[in-house]
């Protein structure tokens, strides 16, 4: 099994990224809404500001958002139902410590200077508490009722990710896709570091090359650990050979803890109804191979969500990266 080579450090951004990816180590997140929802796609979000509050307090490093802007039927999921940057604003004024991710944003259905915006008001705002992932977007069905073409979705991507990386800049002055800045104007506020961490999930509709190139950390898929082995090796190489620093790989995994923490893991969608113990097994598994971060999705959780949490929080988070 491919072992891949980390650097003794990532390149500091803000306090979410220099906190949640560390070299060689994993760090454990929750996916929000944290909530079984598993046969309506619809969460009730029924003391959600209470539980983000208890994860917090439990001492897991990061909650994630998603992008949905539609409840699409053939997708089954909606999501927290909240806009995710309104929802980054009232997680920022009602926690501390706790990383606030979204994974991902879906750049191609928005204007690049709105994300930008947003995404740097969340980061001051929670005093350097942001990550974002960002991806191209795989729902064909919102992009009609957007008035926006998917086949070039892609390309589209690639504008807008560099849009809103000038926007950090004192005046910008460029030309894109999606307009072109002067230098006259500024968009302020600006990122709470030296730049807003943009962690690109999976493909994105781009080469592995671009990819290695441009990202701050890359978001991908459960896979069996062999092949998440080697393709998280695969794209370490190639930002090596891009002359850049090292990056933090992150991945999501759905869980259904079970009762009896001796119990075999069984496939669920993307991940498993499993034993604590078992998962702690996995888990270094992944911390192993190059993982830095997990996010934790329970909408298939069959059991109490609190207890969930905090048996998640005794059981696995002493072995890992505050």
């Amino acid at each position: 099994m491919p072992q891949p080579t980390q650097a003794p450090s990532f390149e500091p951004l803000n306090q979410a990224y220099n906190s949640v990816f560390r070299p060689n180590r994993l760090s454990l997140g929750l996916v929000v809404p944290l909530e079984a929802y598993a046969t309506d796609p619809v969460p009730t979000m029924k003391g959600h500001i209470q539980r983000a509050q208890l994860a917090e307090a439990l001492g897991f490093s990061a909650l994630w958002l998603r992008d949905v802007p539609f409840n699409v039927p053939s997708f089954g999921d909606a999501g927290q139902t909240f806009d995710p940057f309104v929802y980054l604003g009232i997680l920022a004024g009602l926690t501390e410590r706790i990383a606030l991710g979204v994974a991902s944003v879906v750049l191609p259905l928005r204007h690049p200077a709105h994300v930008a915006k947003a995404a740097a008001s969340a980061d001051v705002l929670s005093g350097g508490r942001l990550l974002l992932g960002v991806a191209s977007g795989d729902r064909p069905d919102e992009y009609p009722a957007l008035n926006m073409p998917f086949d070039d979705r892609g390309e589209r991507f690639r504008e807008s990710f560099d849009y809103i990386r000038r926007m950090g800049e004192d005046h910008p002055a460029f030309t894109n896709h999606h307009g072109s800045p002067d230098g006259t104007m500024d968009m302020l506020p600006k990122p709470a570091a030296a730049r807003l961490p943009l962690l690109i999930t999976g493909a994105s509709q781009q080469s592995p090359d671009w990819i290695a190139h441009h990202g701050d950390g890359w978001i991908t898929y459960p896979r069996p650990i062999a092949a998440q082995a080697r393709v998280v090796g695969e794209w370490r190489a190639r930002v090596l050979a891009a002359g850049r620093p090292d990056q933090p790989a992150m991945q999501s995994l759905y869980v259904d803890l079970a009762n009896d923490p001796n119990t075999l893991p069984r496939p669920i969608h993307l991940g498993f109804h499993i034993g604590a113990r078992h998962l702690l097994a996995y888990l270094q598994a992944l911390e192993t191979i190059g993982i830095n971060h997990v996010a934790l999705n329970l909408r298939f959780n069959q059991g109490n969500i609190e207890d969930t949490l905090k048996c998640l929080a005794d059981e696995l988070l002493p072995h890992f990266a505050p």
